[in-house]
């Protein structure tokens, strides 16, 4: 059973997604401390590392264009074959850097040269992307990541770098959130839009026929929705049409 205290978090939590603010950021981190220190095992924090880094759909694009206009603008990216990093940035500083199983990386995730330390950002910021061996063909740039990931050895690896492809809790459309990343200083993926449904097919045939972002280590591409207002729509539908990110392959 929630408590009172995991109730307003969720709430508050869902409003900031939104983009309705109803209280502060540092109010709303002393309220998650004091949450994870009466019930550090709720569903709230069982939910909030899902929902960080969610494995993407795969290969159902007929189920994800359901509901979508035929000139409904979407981006096409490399999906990159590593592994899935979330960061946290609180008033421009670095703090930490989860998996996608929750495991805290953030010492290892600071010593990766491509990782800004600081961003010009007053608030708190989210990133997510991926941590890939950038020279390395898909699977072997998989081993080598995850092997540094669950390793003892404190040094960065040469071979390791970090694409950012996702504002948290952002609220601008797609292609803005990733202009943004690059401004503050991240790595982005190479992307291309497709202003119509039936172009996805073409982008699918050009990565098999390694035509398209051949020089990243990918197992597919992944399909977005580029507004922002659409995603909301999305995420809101419990079921209906859920995903606005697809990978393909």
């Amino acid at each position: 059973m929630r408590t009172y205290l995991e109730e307003r978090i969720k709430y508050y939590d869902e409003e900031y997604r939104v983009g309705r603010p109803l209280i502060s950021d540092k109010q709303f981190d002393q309220l998650e401390k004091n949450l994870l220190r009466v019930d550090p095992k709720c569903d709230y924090f069982n939910q909030k590392n899902n929902l960080m880094l969610p494995t993407l759909p795969k290969n159902q694009i007929s189920e994800f264009l359901k509901g979508l206009l035929p000139n409904t603008r979407l981006l096409i990216e490399p999906k990159i074959d590593g592994c899935a990093i979330a960061i946290k940035y609180i008033d421009g500083k670095f703090d930490s850097a989860i998996t996608r199983k929750g495991q805290d990386v953030s010492k290892k995730i600071q010593a990766i040269k491509s990782i800004p330390q600081k961003v010009k950002v007053r608030s708190r910021l989210v990133v997510r992307g991926e941590l890939f061996a950038p020279k390395e063909r898909s699977s072997y740039s998989q081993r080598i990541t995850s092997g540094y990931i669950s390793s003892w050895d404190m040094q960065p690896n040469p071979k390791i770098s970090f694409c950012a492809f996702q504002i948290i809790n952002s609220n601008c459309n797609e292609y803005e959130s990733l202009v943004y990343l690059r401004k503050l200083g991240f790595a982005i993926p190479e992307i291309v839009e497709a202003n119509r449904t039936s172009q996805i097919e073409t982008f699918r045939n050009a990565w098999r026929n390694n035509k398209l972002f051949s020089k990243w280590p990918t197992d597919g591409i992944v399909i977005k929705i580029n507004s922002r207002k659409l995603q909301l729509l999305r995420e809101k539908s419990y079921g209906t049409y859920p995903h606005w990110a697809m990978a393909i392959n």
